[in-house]
């Protein structure tokens, strides 16, 4: 690889972490919850999305992710893109906890047919699936990969110091419960 792109890569890490560091204190993410991440790896790095899947882009991003996954105790539902039909890459074990809303679908995400990541994601989880949607918690959206579909009313925006992660758009945002009820309702 291109001293260059390797050199790109270590200064794009570190802003991850800080991505994630931010991103986590601000999700108050609970045990068992799903954070649900759309990555085109293409516009990371300066393509237009779909036109220059990188798997060094995804293997950069993944691990940290799933480290504090794993520490937090929540599950990673990874996004592919529209020619899976936005099908999510998710753990046998999220399927088990969250139940029958989740409906496995069969497809094998590939680097032009799902993206790089839920490539990476196909490998790096212990027991992957393939499901059609989900209702996410809350979720990192890097490339403008439109993961609304995939998460609960009401989306809340998160705002960090970061705008962009390599040349992509970075959104990040969690969830809150429905206000309900009329004029005489209380909110906590």
């Amino acid at each position: 690889m291109d001293k260059n792109v390797v050199d790109k890569l270590q200064v794009m890490a570190k802003v991850w972490e800080d991505v994630l560091d931010a991103f986590f204190l601000k999700a108050n993410l609970k045990q068992g919850q799903i954070l649900v991440l759309g990555c085109s790896t293409s516009e990371v790095i300066g393509h237009r999305i779909g036109q220059g899947s990188s798997l060094e882009v995804a293997e950069m991003l993944l691990p940290p992710l799933l480290e504090r996954v794993h520490q937090q105790g929540i599950f990673l539902a990874v996004q592919g893109c529209e020619h899976i039909n936005r099908a999510l890459v998710v753990e046998e074990a999220c399927v088990d906890h969250h139940g029958l809303g989740l409906e496995v679908v069969t497809v094998l995400p590939g680097l032009h047919a799902g993206g790089a990541m839920t490539v990476q994601a196909w490998k790096k989880f212990s027991s992957p699936l393939m499901i059609e949607r989900i209702q996410g918690h809350a979720g990192i959206d890097i490339g403008d990969t439109f993961i609304g579909m995939h998460l609960r009313p009401v989306a809340i925006p998160i705002r960090i110091h970061v705008k962009e992660l390599g040349e992509a758009h970075l959104t990040l945002a969690h969830t809150r419960p429905r206000l309900i009820g009329g004029p005489r309702a209380v909110y906590p």
